[in-house]
């Protein structure tokens, strides 16, 4: 059983993400999934929280599904395993000449949550770095 871990930051994730017009705050932990939900209009109260960017696998378009009800984006992604072939390089972008976060070893193991261009981009699963390989460079994982 493979296990996605994500960065924990407790404060963040417990502090109200959306406004709900009757209600003080709508959070993961102040809403039951046994009770209705209210109706109604949300709003964003606050910017999302990035502080932990690099760990974090959330951009303004997609984020981890464990993250969904923490971070606002419009969809989220189930992490796909693959296995690191040699040479492959972690960058901050899906480009030859971004900037190189470091080396991924043979073998180690990246999960992606989104292709495109030729690159994918996820997050390593040794330290939870996110950024961007080059698909050639990665196999998938049954």
């Amino acid at each position: 059983m493979m296990h996605h871990s994500l960065p924990d930051s407790a404060d963040a994730a417990n502090r109200p993400a959306f406004l709900l017009r009757g209600h003080p705050e709508l959070t993961v932990e102040a809403m039951p999934l046994s009770t209705e939900l209210p109706s109604g209009q949300l709003q964003l109260s606050r910017p999302a929280d990035r502080s932990d960017k690099p760990h974090l696998p959330v951009r303004g378009d997609l984020a981890h599904i464990g993250l969904a009800g923490k971070y606002f984006v419009p969809h989220y992604a189930v992490p796909m395993p693959h296995a690191v072939k040699s040479g492959a390089v972690l960058r901050g972008a899906g480009k030859a000449d971004a900037a190189e976060l470091r080396a991924l070893a043979a073998g180690e193991m990246f999960d992606v949550l989104d292709m495109a261009g030729g690159w994918a981009w996820g997050q390593a699963q040794s330290d939870q770095l996110v950024g961007y390989v080059e698909v050639g460079k990665l196999e998938a994982v049954a």
